[in-house]
């Protein structure tokens, strides 16, 4: 585990985005953990955490043309990480996001913004069975743009049916690379580290070894 990795587990652990307990997730499935990135946001930390997102984006290989952030957290992300690059690099950086529901009205349409004929990074916050990254891929290259990039804050590290992972699987099917802040991988070292936090440490091995 790195040095951003632990800032980010410590900052999620103490601003209650990473939560330990019973939860259902929107899979229906039960976990010990639940990730909210929005209390990273209503913290005040949305500098913080898009400058971890930055770190891992001055890692790519491949240019992108637009940030797209899918609604609706992933909105406030792009929209942030737009602006630091746009400082450090001294030139504009567009953002393009989703509605929920089609406008019918104005300039219409499903996105605010363009991607059409752009290479376009998507940045969103957590991967599990993989199908909101699914769902904005497909939208970017439905309205004419190419996906060249993936980041997310956190991956579950969810197994598919073959026994790999869904970030494995999904990098494979799209043919792009999906990169992360951290996974639980990592989470669990880093609970370790504490002794007051062994107990969760257990459970998420627990949850990951069925």
């Amino acid at each position: 585990m790195n040095k951003a990795q632990n800032n980010f587990f410590s900052l999620a652990i103490k601003e209650q985005a990473l939560l330990f307990g019973d939860f259902t997730l929107k899979s229906g499935k039960k976990s010990p953990y639940f990730f909210n990135i929005a209390a990273l946001f209503e913290g005040g930390f949305l500098h913080e955490l898009s400058s971890m997102y930055l770190d891992i984006i001055d890692q790519l290989e491949d240019p992108y043309d637009v940030i797209f952030g899918p609604a609706y957290k992933g909105i406030p992300l792009a929209s942030s990480l737009a602006t630091q690059l746009g400082l450090k690099n001294s030139k504009a950086y567009p953002v393009c996001f989703d509605r929920k529901e089609e406008k019918d009205h104005g300039e219409g349409g499903v996105l605010i913004g363009s991607v059409k004929n752009k290479k376009v990074l998507v940045i969103d916050d957590v991967l599990t069975a993989g199908t909101a990254l699914k769902n904005s891929i497909n939208l970017v290259n439905e309205s004419g743009g190419e996906v060249v990039a993936a980041i997310v804050a956190l991956d579950r590290e969810e197994k598919n049916d073959e026994g790999g992972t869904i970030k494995e699987s999904l990098q494979e099917e799209l043919n792009i690379p999906i990169k992360t802040i951290a996974s639980i991988s990592n989470l669990t070292s880093f609970l370790e580290q504490d002794k007051n936090l062994e107990e969760q440490a257990e459970l998420i091995k627990s949850y990951y070894s069925e």
